[in-house]
């Protein structure tokens, strides 16, 4: 039973960036926005997120920093794509490797340096119940925020009118344009929110899951929580369960090096990876019959007339 409760909250842990990128992603491609600068915003909020609760002290100062270097990111992917109608797909691996590139440089200072993990939830008696004590009520607030701001996301996206405005944006932005709303505004208002939950899902990574900054620590997260939003269907429901199944493939790989199996370490690091491409390759079948639930306008360059 406790190698099982090692297991679930390793799990957990590992799931919780992912869930808190892929989260933020589905809102801006719901808005027809094909964002692939992810993997660039997590690790500019993992190097800003350290560097803030180093300095400071406080891990809410140091998240605040990841929120903020996601929107700045995002920022710029909305001036391009948004502003000068830059291709998106071009200009989402452009930010990437600017903040893998800006990331380093503002990490430099801090790395071998350490900080006090974010705390978790103690709630006496209740936290000590054999197993689901720690797994539901000894998390740190990273994981709770991540469910409720699916939650929240779910609640918007199908009960809330703005929410239905974004979803018939990404379906079809002339005719939301003819009818009034301002395409562009509300893009870039669903960028700048997928920014926020990508630098807080970088974030994440040095102020409560390693307590330190590595360069480079993101190590393809980003690009795992873009093939997620596809997993899911772009249904936040299903982004809860991939983003925990992924995470469970993670985490399995390590337990399966550490007790020995026969298999190259390289192969079984691989494995996180491989079962992304193996799910896209399978939706991509599956959809071909099917057709797709993608956003209709999902990476098209909208120009409205002025």
């Amino acid at each position: 039973m406790g190698l099982v409760e090692a297991i679930v909250l390793a799990v957990l842990a590992a799931s919780t960036p992912l869930l808190l990128a892929a989260a933020g992603e589905l809102v801006v491609e719901r808005a027809g926005v094909l964002n692939l600068g992810l993997e660039g915003m997590m690790i500019m909020g993992a190097a800003c997120g350290f560097a803030g609760a180093y300095l400071t002290g406080s891990v809410l100062i140091g998240a605040l920093c990841g929120v903020g270097a996601g929107v700045a990111m995002a920022a710029v992917f909305a001036t391009l794509t948004l502003g000068l109608a830059v291709n998106q797909v071009a200009a989402g691996l452009a930010l990437t490797i600017l903040g893998v590139g800006l990331s380093g440089l503002i990490g430099a200072g801090f790395v071998g340096e350490r900080i006090t993990p974010a705390g978790h939830l103690f709630i006496p008696l209740v936290t000590d119940l054999p197993f689901v004590g720690r797994i539901l009520f000894g998390q740190d607030a990273f994981v709770y925020l991540s469910i409720a701001l699916v939650v929240a996301i779910w609640w918007f996206l199908y009960s809330a009118r703005a929410g239905l405005v974004l979803r018939a944006i990404g379906d079809n932005p002339a005719s939301a344009h003819a009818l009034g709303y301002p395409v562009l505004k509300i893009r870039a208002a669903a960028v700048l929110f997928g920014g926020g939950c990508a630098g807080l899902g970088g974030a994440y990574l040095p102020l409560a899951y390693t307590p330190f900054f590595i360069p480079g620590m993101t190590a393809g997260r980003g690009w795992i929580a873009l093939a997620l939003v596809v997993f899911a269907s772009w249904l936040p429901g299903r982004l809860v369960v991939g983003a925990y199944l992924f995470g469970a493939v993670t985490i399995l790989q390590l337990h399966a090096q550490g007790a020995g199996f026969g298999i190259p370490s390289q192969l079984m690091s691989s494995l996180p990876y491989l079962a992304t491409l193996i799910v896209l390759i399978v939706i991509s079948r599956a959809r071909a019959s099917a057709g797709s639930a993608a956003p209709a306008s999902l990476g098209q360059v909208f120009v409205p007339d002025r």
